[in-house]
């Protein structure tokens, strides 16, 4: 299907968090049903996800699964128990609730006191990482949320430090905990952008930012608060670049987000110059529909544009659930910057421009009039929107041109803590698009036993 970027997404997603999207597409009825079945069983290949995987099979092709998968599945299963003996000292104290949280009360809860009563070594919570990482890799999300929780607390200068921040940032969204992953999310931001710890090179950071762009596009377009988060994350400078430099699709979800989040409406000059500049390296209808909006001017393309808007937001994966409100906020921007040049507006024309019915659109108006207390009035009879003339304060004018102030002041301070020649020389990557290393976070781990696992 035209601009479908399931394709460029999953290149920087876990293959676990590809699965929805492709459940999605499937009851979209977009490809053919066979099509996504494959897709599927080739994804779960590659995890063990055993039972899962004999489950595809058997709708794909209609027989039982190859004797070599249920074969594997046994050699999981020993693997899994082996793992879990590995780390038995560990997993006995965490599996108690209770006594972990009499623990953490009385502050004792860190690997020297454990250490020193219980004998828990640094060995053991190694093993409690690779064991989370084995769960994970078997749909077990909720118990690897679980153990890298516990893991971060009780590790805390452990290399693997940064990959369990991904790990359990990628439980928490595929188990839809949306308030937990916001919380791993800016703590991986702070992770990847701070210049001591992980010490990540200039290209490292553009890759793990690209990666956490991508991710939290699930965080954004379900928390109550996403839509905020988005804007403040994606147009900081860092992330702008990273945007312009390794992913221009996402323009289409930041587009989106500033045009249905009506307080943000001040970044709406930033974004259309964003998108005007990157027009040649990526646009779809979304974006086409700011440019021509507010560049072109041409409302009879953004009349078209906003149709074909409807269509690449049903079948978007993250945007479906945005459709209502932005369609009404389009519309809304088309009425605005009409009447922006117009004085009298002939009723039908307007209708027209708005993809509505000359009913429709004279009732939507009137609402928008009494709501926004907006200085006009429609003439039913001479089918006309008359507008009133109204010349903005010198205090108004001051206000809207220092909107974006207090943003912009936080991204400098921000920048000025960065040495000038590490910021330099991020800067300075080009097109040229950063290694797509597959974005699994047990890749991004230490060396493994065993890369086995059960569903």
């Amino acid at each position: 299907m035209e601009y479908d970027l399931t394709k460029y997404i999953g290149e920087h997603l876990d293959r676990h968090m590809v699965f929805p999207l492709l459940e999605f597409l499937h009851a979209q009825g977009i490809y053919d049903e066979q099509e996504i079945l494959k897709e599927k069983y080739e994804l779960l290949q590659r995890t063990n996800m055993i039972d899962f995987a004999a489950d595809v099979y058997r709708q794909l092709t209609g027989n039982d699964p190859p004797r070599e998968l249920m074969e594997r599945r046994d050699k999981v299963v020993f693997a899994l128990k082996t793992l879990s003996l590995e780390c038995e000292r560990i997993l006995r104290i965490i599996e108690d609730e209770d006594w972990v949280n009499k623990l953490k009360e009385e502050r004792n809860f860190h690997l020297n006191f454990l250490q020193e009563h219980y004998g828990v070594t640094t060995e053991d919570l190694e093993a409690l990482f690779d064991y989370a990482r084995f769960q994970y890799d078997c749909g077990n999300y909720a118990a690897t949320c679980k153990y890298l929780s516990n893991y971060l607390q009780l590790q805390t200068q452990s290399e693997r430090h940064l990959s369990a921040l991904w790990g359990k940032l990628a439980s928490d969204i595929l188990m839809q905990e949306w308030d937990a992953a916001l919380e791993d999310m800016m703590q991986l931001r702070d992770a990847i952008d701070s210049q001591g710890r992980f010490s990540l090179n200039p290209l490292q950071q553009l890759q793990h930012r690209t990666w956490l762009i991508h991710w939290s596009l699930f965080v954004f377009f379900n928390h109550p608060t996403g839509r905020n988060g988005i804007i403040d994350l994606f147009f900081q400078d860092k992330y702008l670049n990273t945007i312009q430099t390794n992913c221009p699709h996402i323009l289409r979800y930041l587009s989106s987000a500033v045009i249905t989040n009506t307080k943000r409406r001040h970044m709406l000059k930033e974004l259309v110059k964003i998108v005007q500049q990157e027009s040649h390296a990526y646009h779809d209808p979304i974006t086409e529909f700011v440019e021509c909006l507010y560049v072109k001017y041409d409302f009879e393309g953004a009349q078209d544009l906003l149709q074909k808007c409807e269509t690449t937001l049903k079948h978007d994966f993250f945007l479906i659930g945005t459709l209502d409100e932005f369609v009404e906020n389009a519309r809304l921007f088309v009425f605005e910057i009409y009447c922006r040049i117009h004085q009298v507006i002939d009723l039908n024309m307007l209708a027209a421009k708005l993809n509505m019915d000359r009913e429709s659109a004279e009732r939507w108006i009137v609402n928008l009039i009494r709501n926004a207390r907006l200085d006009a009035k429609v003439d039913s009879q001479a089918s006309q929107v008359i507008m009133g003339v109204k010349t903005p304060s010198v205090y108004e004018q001051i206000v809207d041109s220092t909107k974006g102030l207090i943003i912009r002041t936080q991204v400098l301070g921000q920048n000025i803590q960065i040495p000038v020649d590490l910021e330099d020389s991020s800067s300075t990557i080009t097109r040229g698009r950063a290694d797509k290393t597959e974005p699994s976070w047990d890749k991004r781990m230490g060396p493994s036993r065993r890369n086995l696992m059960i569903s």
